[in-house]
């Protein structure tokens, strides 16, 4: 059987024909390799520029949000399990195609909409529809805005990034142990962090977990090394909610979120909080 290899993610799953990836978004299909979510929404919105979150971006704008289905990650704390970990035939969805969303951006500009986000599910499992869609919205001046997991090879990225104008990468955290027990590797996300502030307004939000990623170590070397990437880099830190195959714990204490915020600001321009 041959078996194509898909180079969107450090996962490179080896496909064999109509066999769909980890992500359960793209698949080898009739000889290549491609989204099977292509134009498949099943979320869409216009949200709050803040709801991304971005704070320094055209604050107090709306965008308009959408969504597919798949992810390259399994994290048992997903606020959007019921479609990051769905396969096509799982749920509802609708067809747009690229025109079509920007059609519709185009029309909700009148309602304060500044652009496209891709996000909801981990939208480069989707690759080509967001690359689609932001090269034509571009062309008719509205802004992209990607809301990733920054779990993506350079090469794919490196050719999305000049059509990305802001981007909202979630690090869960900045240990290596963490990112194995999910599905991935904190090195990919460091390095498309850094890649992406080259071109790209970027923000950054962790997810604070108890008894995981909540450490005061932890966080001071989080912020210590986006410092070092860019000392006024706006990092998110939110509240955890008991959400999915966690949702037998507490809620993170809004204390120790507040005491991680201002272990952060030693090193951090600008650190928000999140779900409180």
């Amino acid at each position: 059987m041959n078996k194509l290899v898909c180079e969107i993610c450090p996962h490179h799953c080896h496909l064999g024909p109509d066999q769909a990836g980890l992500c359960r978004a793209r698949g080898n299909v009739d000889g290549q390799i491609k989204a099977i979510n292509y134009g498949l929404i099943t979320s869409l919105a216009l949200d709050p520029i803040e709801k991304k979150p971005l704070y320094r971006f055209y604050p107090g704008s709306l965008i308009l949000s959408i969504g597919s289905f798949g992810c390259n990650f399994r994290c048992p704390f997903c606020q959007n399990w019921e479609i990051s970990t769905a396969a096509k035939d799982d749920l509802g969805w609708r067809q747009l195609s690229p025109q079509q969303v920007v059609e519709l951006a185009l029309e909700l500009r009148s309602r304060g909409n500044i652009g496209i986000a891709f996000t909801y599910n981990e939208p480069l499992v989707g690759y080509e529809f967001v690359y689609d869609c932001a090269e034509l919205a571009h062309e008719h001046g509205l802004q992209n805005v990607l809301v990733s997991n920054g779990y993506c090879c350079q090469e794919p990225l490196q050719q999305l990034l000049p059509l990305i104008d802001a981007i909202n990468f979630d690090l869960k955290a900045f240990n290596d142990q963490f990112y194995r027990k999910i599905g991935g590797d904190l090195e990919t996300v460091k390095n498309s962090i850094t890649s992406a502030v080259e071109s790209a307004h970027v923000e950054v939000t962790t997810l604070i977990i108890p008894g995981e990623n909540d450490s005061e170590l932890e966080i001071e070397a989080l912020a210590s090394w986006l410092a070092s990437v860019k000392r006024d880099l706006p990092l998110h830190l939110t509240r955890f909610f008991p959400r999915y195959k966690c949702s037998d714990r507490a809620p993170t204490d809004i204390d120790v979120l507040r005491k991680l915020a201002e272990v952060a600001r030693t090193k951090l321009d600008y650190v928000y909080l999140g779900n409180c």
